[in-house]
């Protein structure tokens, strides 16, 4: 794929270029192990480890099509899924990028060349997403078929829903005229009918129909 060139932002438009993301397992923090043993339970060693090399490649994707951006860096705004405003951003990034993940070292080499990382969700919203995920994990690593309940996914949507909503305003109220944000966000996600129609949003990076990790 042919790196994006700076897009055209005049002074009183704004612009977001959505990246598809599939998350690792270093982004995940405490839930790395269970998710990996669930993985490993629902798909087999060796699909798991397909999957995780189907990742990698995309990864791959995504650091040469966003590195080789032509972007006025210091009028970008860094926007990430599953990190808080908070005022620790920069220690998040931080230490998730030493864990290994792409993501954040991404963010780190953009910020570097002069974007603003700026905090993205609702804390309490993740919060609420965490201890939803660990219940899902410890009911299908249980014994027995595994299944989700109607409740149990119609919880996840409406919790996917009111993140999207959260995400859309955050980015409608910081993003200024004449400025370009970055979006690493997952497959999941649905976050464009949530932004100001203002705002123009573009796709640089194609988005798999397929692939391992934890879309979130």
């Amino acid at each position: 794929m042919k790196p994006l060139s700076e897009p055209t932002v005049p002074s009183d438009r704004r612009v977001l270029l959505c990246i598809p993301i599939v998350h690792t397992q270093a982004d995940m923090g405490a839930l790395n192990e269970p998710i990996q043993r669930l993985k490993v339970k629902k798909l087999g060693i060796k699909t798991w480890e397909h999957n995780l090399e189907l990742v990698k490649n995309f990864w791959t994707q995504i650091e040469q099509v966003t590195e080789g951006l032509a972007l006025p860096y210091e009028r970008v705004r860094l926007y990430q899924d599953g990190l808080p405003v908070c005022g620790r951003e920069w220690d998040i990034v931080t230490d998730l990028a030493k864990a290994g993940s792409r993501n954040y070292r991404l963010l780190l080499k953009l910020k570097e060349k002069g974007a603003i990382l700026m905090g993205t969700e609702s804390s309490e919203l993740l919060v609420e997403e965490y201890q939803l995920a660990k219940q899902v994990f410890a009911e299908e690593m249980s014994p027995g078929p595994a299944r989700q309940t109607a409740q149990g996914k119609s919880l996840q949507d409406s919790l996917l829903k009111r993140r999207d909503q959260f995400i859309g305003r955050r980015i409608s109220q910081t993003l200024l005229s004449g400025e370009t944000g970055l979006l690493f966000v997952g497959m999941l996600h649905s976050v464009e009918p949530w932004l100001d129609k203002d705002i123009q949003v573009l796709r640089p990076v194609r988005q798999p129909l397929k692939g391992g990790g934890r879309p979130s």
